[in-house]
């Protein structure tokens, strides 16, 4: 491929990714869905890496007195009036989120059934927004926590068991409105864009059981603090079910998804004479395997000639799981890794430098796995280049060191907070034959 080929595949593929980010926004999805000023109080709450911009923009937008809280990502916070934005930790929760949930429930005192409560959702809510059940302690969640995201669980197993063994989730935080009337908006970054796996549903009830948190647990083989098994072994680790009648009315909105995303990127794919194919918006897996899986579909499509540059777009949440030492060796020091840029080197590894397949993958927040990176692009000669530079892809990827790989090459996908959330994009151009 030539050098025009190479820089305009990056232009495209960064291209799409942008409009998938700029489909999500705040300001273009949230307005339409603002229910009709109450005639009592309107109290705004929510917590995730997008709420601080999503309540910015209700201000804007909202003809009445309003007031409330809201929590966000440090460094995700959004300049508001009215609604206080506080920050806390993710994805392991500190305190700093612990207080944010004890503020978030004062906020919702003594309301009436003339009163107005908007929850404001989107992705990395369940992590902002600790509050241990009676007698786990914050500590007990955080263990658990890095617990869960080493074991290799799914977003929606991880987050059935912080219902249970939260006092502000699964519903428990709509319990605190009643009888006020809430309104969700929801931005989804969960394969299904089930509102219950946004933030963990606080403010929406939840149909799983403590039961079911605890086969999760047991499933990957994860050690419970004391307290942890106490709790699920009581019913006052039990969520608030559909149909409870202490619930006032709540009506949910899902405003933004990862497959509308998707087709916006599509929508400039075509724009630009290629030709989209969607895979889903709701891959799972380990990244790892998944970057094998779509290496091979990539090679599948490269086989048949074609006059047009093509590109393959998928969404979802991938996982990683991190490998335990061997006996007796040292615990490795962690890699810069990245659930997105570990899947795209294992990718480019698969393709070894097939000729004219690009690919993108980043996280739609702009923040992939713990680092103040997006993502990555790969290249057909991204494995040539590193090795030229003394940069080993296998090593990096078994040592989950992805990000330090990609930025050796200047191929980092940096954005900044986006000031939205709606999960993995990936991007795999292939270039025209014909």
């Amino acid at each position: 491929m030539t050098p025009h080929i190479d820089t305009q595949a990056r232009h495209w593929l960064r291209s799409m990714f942008d409009a998938a980010i700029a489909s999500a926004q705040p300001a273009v999805c949230l307005p339409p869905h603002l229910p009709a000023p109450p005639r009592g109080r309107t109290v705004v709450i929510g917590a995730g890496k997008a709420s601080a911009q999503m309540a910015q923009v209700l201000e804007a937008h909202w003809p009445a007195p309003l007031s409330g809280v809201v929590v966000t990502r440090y460094g995700h916070a959004a300049a508001c009036q009215h609604v206080r934005v506080l920050e806390s930790a993710h994805p392991v929760p500190d305190a700093a989120g612990l207080t944010a949930a004890q503020q978030m429930l004062k906020a919702v005192e003594s309301l009436t059934a003339d009163d107005l409560v908007i929850g404001l959702w989107s992705g990395g809510g369940s992590a902002l927004l600790p509050l241990p059940l009676p007698g786990i302690t914050l500590a007990d969640k955080q263990a658990l926590n890095q617990a869960l995201l080493r074991s290799g669980a799914s977003i929606g197993e991880m987050n059935c068991v912080r219902r249970h063994l939260s006092a502000i989730k699964g519903g428990r935080l709509a319990l605190a409105c009643s009888p006020a009337r809430v309104v969700n908006l929801v931005m989804s970054d969960v394969p299904g864009d089930d509102p219950l796996d946004v933030a963990s549903g606080p403010t929406v009830a939840d149909p799983t059981t403590r039961a079911q948190a605890l086969a999760i647990l047991q499933r990957y083989r994860i050690a419970l603090p004391p307290a942890v098994t106490a709790a699920l072994d009581t019913a006052a680790s039990e969520s608030i079910k559909p149909g409870d009648t202490r619930l006032g009315p709540i009506t949910t909105h899902v405003i933004a998804t990862p497959d509308l995303a998707l087709q916006a990127a599509a929508q400039v794919a075509r724009q630009a004479g290629i030709e989209p194919t969607l895979l889903g918006d709701a891959l799972e897996g380990e990244a790892c395997d998944m970057g094998t899986v779509l290496a091979g579909v990539a090679r599948y499509a490269a086989k048949a000639p074609s006059p047009l540059h093509r590109v393959l777009l998928s969404g979802g949440e991938s996982t990683v799981t991190l490998r335990a030492p061997a006996p007796r060796q040292p615990m490795p020091t962690p890699g810069r890794g990245g659930r997105n840029v570990e899947c795209l080197l294992s990718m480019a590894l698969s393709l070894k430098g097939l000729p004219g397949v690009y690919a993108l993958a980043g996280d739609t927040d702009g923040i992939d796995g713990l680092e103040p990176v997006a993502g990555a692009i790969a290249t057909p000669d991204t494995l040539e280049r590193a090795a030229a530079l003394g940069q080993h892809a296998t090593a990096a990827l078994d040592a989950h060191d992805a990000h330090t790989f990609f930025c050796a090459l200047g191929d980092a996908v940096i954005t900044g907070p986006t000031g939205t959330n709606v999960n993995d994009f990936r991007a795999i151009l292939i270039a025209a034959t014909g």
